[in-house]
């Protein structure tokens, strides 16, 4: 005949109360809590140590989407400040058609177009950009814009 055993039974015992703790507490230990809690930074403390200190700045960010309306990756796109004649930035879209650049803070227009040479589609196609996009910053804000491709 087989032995069987039986299985332990969990029992749970009742939590002491906080009370009981704090109540324990030496005159010494109250003191160092007291404290440490005078030594912790007020809220303005913490919100100044988090604010940047760079220069401040200006974002474009954008999207290239291609004649059907998808996102394209891997598409350079130039951006020129409008009275310079030659790009100053150059970054390429990520695999959701997106990017981004930083450009100095203040009032200034920014021309934006797509460097398509030595880009491949995947039909084979050409593909041109409709037109040269044009982004006004007015400070150190974000502004959102997207290129438009066709065949």
């Amino acid at each position: 005949m087989k032995k069987r055993w039986k299985r332990a039974k969990t029992v749970t015992t009742p939590r002491r109360h906080v009370t009981r703790h704090i109540a324990s507490l030496s005159a010494a230990g109250f003191l160092l809590i007291a404290f440490l809690f005078s030594t912790l930074p007020s809220n303005n403390e913490v919100f100044a140590a988090s604010k940047p200190k760079g220069k401040p700045y200006a974002l474009i960010a954008g999207t290239v989407w291609g004649p059907d309306d998808r996102p394209v990756y891997g598409v350079v796109v130039k951006i020129r400040r409008a009275k310079d004649k030659k790009p100053k930035w150059e970054v390429s879209s990520d695999h959701m058609g997106e990017f981004a650049q930083r450009v100095p803070a203040g009032e200034s227009d920014y021309i934006l177009s797509a460097d398509l040479k030595g880009f491949k589609p995947v039909n084979g196609k050409p593909l041109r950009l409709v037109q040269e996009v044009t982004v006004h910053i007015y400070g150190d804000e974000r502004e959102d814009t997207g290129l438009h491709l066709t065949f």
